[in-house]
């Protein structure tokens, strides 16, 4: 009797998937327009579908569904002409992430990786849950030092992956899966309790307004420390299996010095850091700092990466991910999509004056379907807070508290890699499967609502922020 694999199984579904996927963009295209839809928009809500729909269900490579949705933009009519479908790849952002994952790769092939790996095995006493806990301390910590999500995860993925082949851990292990799902979906949360942590936090404070360095720290650190240990605490139950693992206990040696390649590697890491850090002085984009460690790592004698490793091992496949669904995110602005949403959200919450908890938890809902369509965060908050902050105003609650609460909704998930770049970076690896992080998503979103509810409201009234607002 032949075996089949998982893999071959998918493979042959794939054709169906695609077809599928193919047959409702049409049919979304050939249907009427929702009223107050332009005809522009509804076209690239059918061509996101069709990328969303690919993208969480592996039926094409990542890849290749990127391609697809540039070429899909300018065949249905969706977008002017090719230059508007790829102005995703002019976005200084596509450009942060190739930085971000050149940094990653010399810390891998510097032998730094390795170090900082042998360290955490050898702390861990052969404990996989110790091996874990150390990986989740290391986020708010390390956010201090690398407020980026997208750095600590570039460089955390390295490390980790370093971890599990020195442990002879398989990838389709549970542990495996357990980390790099903490590296995917926990590590960013620790960055936006920092205003300066991330596009997601500075972003959402500039659309709020009248929210300071302190008290943005204040607001959000009791609401993301719990959804970190929440989050993680899922993990755990879901990966349950993998942490009974037994790991190889290394032997007492003492330290090696650091090689050169090392401290090359090192300074340039932090100095890349530094300049995220001072950005308040510079005003750098944060692509600047990214791209002067790029040039520094290849360049010859300084740095500690060739022009041809840099082209075999880099993540391309990110980058077209990315870069095309910042062209998604701007076809659903320009088009009129983002503001029809928009408008559904408006129409969602009826006035419940008197009533702020309604309000906030429907505004949560609402905004679902939002994240899941637009796959550039800065797109979905630019979209969702100000409609909040109005819809609270008109219905007497603090409209600070309802953007800040879609912002919560929004940043705790993730529904497939293209969402955010940190994921990008673990997704590539090929340690996590789309639908598996699809499934942690929809999780996520539950333990999002509970906690802002159930934790960040009482929180805020506690420290000032009353919820409704007087007539």
């Amino acid at each position: 009797m032949s075996q089949h694999s998982p893999t071959d199984a998918h493979s042959r579904r794939a054709p169906l998937t695609i077809a599928i996927l193919v047959a409702v963009c049409a049919a979304l295209i050939a249907a009427p327009a929702p009223a107050g839809l332009p005809e522009a928009g509804k076209r690239v809500i059918a061509v996101a579908v069709l990328a969303i729909g690919l993208w969480c269900s592996e039926a094409l490579p990542a890849g290749v569904t990127a391609i697809v949705l540039i070429v899909a933009l300018v065949m249905t009519g969706s977008v002017a002409g090719l230059p508007e479908a790829l102005v995703g790849f002019a976005d200084p952002v596509a450009y942060f992430l190739i930085g971000v994952l050149t940094i990653g790769l010399a810390v891998q092939k510097s032998g730094l990786a390795e170090r900082v790996a042998r360290f955490f095995l050898h702390r861990s006493r052969g404990s996989a849950r110790s091996l874990y806990l150390q990986l989740l301390l290391s986020f708010p910590l390390l956010t201090c030092i690398l407020p980026s999500a997208t750095t600590r995860t570039g460089i955390l993925v390295h490390v980790y992956e370093q971890a599990l082949d020195m442990a002879g851990v398989s990838r389709q292990a549970p542990l495996a899966s357990a980390v790099m799902m903490a590296l995917n979906s926990i590590n960013r949360l620790a960055s936006t309790v920092l205003m300066t942590g991330g596009i997601t936090p500075m972003v959402a404070a500039a659309l709020i307004g009248g929210i300071g360095w302190g008290q943005w720290l204040l607001l959000m650190s009791v609401p993301f420390l719990v959804l970190l240990v929440i989050g993680s605490a899922l993990i755990y139950f879901i990966y349950r299996k993998g942490f009974a693992q037994e790991l190889p206990r290394l032997p007492d040696e003492p330290a090696k010095k650091f090689a050169p390649v090392e401290m090359r590697t090192l300074v340039i890491t932090v100095g890349a850091s530094v300049l995220w850090l001072t950005d308040a002085w510079h005003h750098w984009h944060p692509a600047i700092p990214a791209l002067l460690a790029w040039i520094l790592l290849l360049m010859p004698r300084v740095g500690v990466l060739t022009w041809k490793e840099f082209e075999r091992d880099i993540g391309w496949s990110s980058f077209f991910v990315l870069a095309s669904s910042l062209s998604l995110a701007r076809a659903l602005k320009v088009s009129g999509a983002s503001d029809w949403i928009a408008g559904l959200i408006t129409n969602a919450v009826p006035a419940f004056q008197g009533e702020p908890y309604y309000v906030v938890a429907t505004l949560l809902i609402a905004s679902v379907p939002v994240r899941l369509l637009i796959p550039n965060i800065t797109g979905y908050l630019a979209t969702t807070i100000p409609i909040a902050m109005a819809i609270g105003t008109a219905t007497g609650v603090n409209p600070m508290i309802c953007g800040l609460a879609v912002m919560i909704g929004g940043d705790a998930v993730l529904y497939y890699p293209a969402q955010s770049v940190s994921s990008l970076a673990v997704y590539e690896r090929g340690y996590l499967s789309a639908p598996e992080i699809f499934k942690f998503g929809v999780w996520m979103t539950l333990i999002a609502f509970v906690v802002v509810l159930v934790v960040a409201l009482p929180y805020w009234a506690a420290v000032g922020m009353t919820l409704t607002i007087r007539p």
